[in-house]
């Protein structure tokens, strides 16, 4: 039951706070102190219909926006974001549990991509072939597919909605945002700057719940697009049931992203980006680097150097001055992690940094976990095979660049590596023989700019299309192509062909 001290967090429909048919809630945590500090309100199927049913409306109207006001209205979305940015920075952090300035890093690499959704009438144009035909011009433009829904994860509460939305909105489309249960705050509170900025009642809104609301989205013929970030598991049941229903689906999954690490590399710049990589956001992150490769004798310098780099890292809650990882988002993530640990030493590998049972003085309840350095993790280990998605790295050795490739090649996620290395033609024929989709050279962490696009391969992406950048204008529009011909000044047609011919 809801008290005075534990406000509810409910749905945004129509421009407004909405209560819906729920009457289901549950606990919203802050993972430093393990305290309840709201409720969320679940939705339901009916609450899906009704959103539906305001963003469709809306939709049809917005879509007959011109391009310039579209894009008037995320301008000013833009000048609110980042007036608001300390606000919305502090509602990550109490609900997620990641440092204060971590969180104002992930609205800022949102804000790249409001940025680049702000050059629609370029991204949004058409073309046109003059007497493509005698007397026959040709042009194509691109149209909103009217609503689409984005089902979020907990890890990025802003960012990526943002990957996400502004893009889809400023094509003239309506979207509907399915965040997180563990981070619902955050997208409200979007929700609330883009109706601030002017953006009609209905194009944006967030409706909470679970698992069915969910296959509530990938069913309903009313939405015709939905992007997923999240694990693999469940990004193939999104492609595959959304595909089913008709929909288009972007559904990004896990990762186990592999740094490869050459033996001319610069080791004190090698583990420090590494401890960055991994231990930044406590790992969260599906572009951290869990596993570095050393090749030939950069193994142990770089072990050294890795663990030297963990110790110095301070951990504490997320406002606390000077931190530079949180706790990670549940009991349940915690104990995960410390026990894929335990596995990875049971089954051959050595600690040389321990994070389990790590406590913050003061917060002896909160989910921490410290950074933790394996060395020599079995390839079988459930260690190495799983994501731990926390602030553990694994470091592995080979002889050669070529086992380090095939070790990467082999692995059955594709979404982010990284070389470190002063070899030009090292770096050319790792970036040119990896087969995973977002390749770093001495960048550990390469997550392409807005006005490219992200994404990975193999199974960690379900879909022909990347997010945001140039494919998420083509992901959340639909090309047609129009021929025409006007009679002469006379008003004479030229005569109909009965054959397919040049004219």
């Amino acid at each position: 039951m809801s008290t005075p001290t534990t406000p509810i967090v409910e749905h945004y429909v129509g421009g407004k706070t909405y209560s819906g048919e729920g009457t289901e809630t549950l606990p919203i945590e802050n993972p430093a102190t393990a305290q309840v500090i709201g409720e969320l309100r679940l939705g339901t199927l009916a609450d899906l219909d009704k959103v539906v049913e305001v963003a469709t409306e809306a939709a049809a109207v917005w879509g007959d926006y011109s391009i310039a006001k579209r894009t008037a209205v995320l301008f000013a979305f833009r000048k609110l974001l980042v007036e608001n940015t300390d606000a919305l920075a502090q509602i990550i952090s109490a609900e997620h549990g990641k440092t204060f300035d971590d969180a104002k890093g992930e609205i800022a690499r949102g804000l790249e991509v409001v940025d680049f959704a702000c050059s629609a009438p370029t991204l949004l144009k058409g073309e046109f072939s003059d007497q493509a035909s005698t007397g026959i011009d040709v042009h194509s433009i691109r149209q909103p597919l009217g609503v689409v829904a984005g089902i979020t994860p907990f890890n990025f509460p802003v960012m990526v909605p943002l990957w996400m939305c502004p893009t889809a909105i400023v094509a003239g489309n309506a979207f509907v945002l399915k965040p997180s249960e563990k981070v619902p705050s955050a997208g409200n509170f979007l929700a609330d700057l883009w109706t601030q900025a002017g953006l009609p009642d209905g194009v944006f809104s967030v409706l909470h719940g679970g698992r069915d609301i969910v296959t509530g989205i990938l069913d309903h013929p009313g939405i015709s697009a939905v992007s997923f970030v999240g694990s693999t598991a469940v990004a193939k049941i999104i492609q595959e049931r959304g595909t089913l229903a008709g929909k288009r689906v972007q559904a990004l999954g896990g990762a186990k992203n592999h740094a490869i690490v050459m033996p001319d590399a610069d080791m004190d710049m090698v583990a420090d980006n590494l401890a960055a990589a991994a231990f930044g956001a406590a790992g969260e992150r599906c572009m951290s680097i869990s596993v570095a490769i050393a090749v030939g004798d950069a193994a142990d310098r770089l072990v050294t150097k890795v663990v030297e780099a963990g110790k110095k890292v301070s951990v504490n809650v997320g406002i606390a001055p000077g931190a530079d990882m949180g706790p990670v988002i549940t009991k349940e993530s915690k104990e995960r992690i410390e026990r894929l640990i335990t596995t990875g030493e049971k089954d051959g590998a050595k600690v040389a940094l321990d994070g389990r049972g790590y406590t913050v003085p003061g917060y002896e309840e909160g989910y921490f976990v410290g950074p933790t350095v394996l060395e020599n993790v079995p390839l079988a280990s459930a260690a190495y095979a799983e994501e731990i998605f926390g602030p553990v790295i694994e470091i592995i050795r080979v002889e050669t660049l070529q086992e380090a490739i095939d070790l990467v090649n082999a692995n059955p996620y594709g979404n982010g590596t990284a070389i470190f290395t002063k070899n030009g033609a090292a770096a050319r024929t790792f970036q040119r023989k990896i087969n995973v989709g977002m390749v770093g050279v001495n960048v550990p962490v390469p997550v392409p700019v807005a006005y490219h696009s992200f994404g990975g391969w193999k199974d960690s992406l379900f879909g022909d299309l990347h997010m945001y950048g140039p494919d998420g204008i083509r992901f959340y529009t639909r090309g047609k192509v129009i021929t025409t011909r006007w009679p002469d000044e006379k008003g004479v047609a030229t005569r109909a062909s009965f054959n397919f011919e040049a004219r």
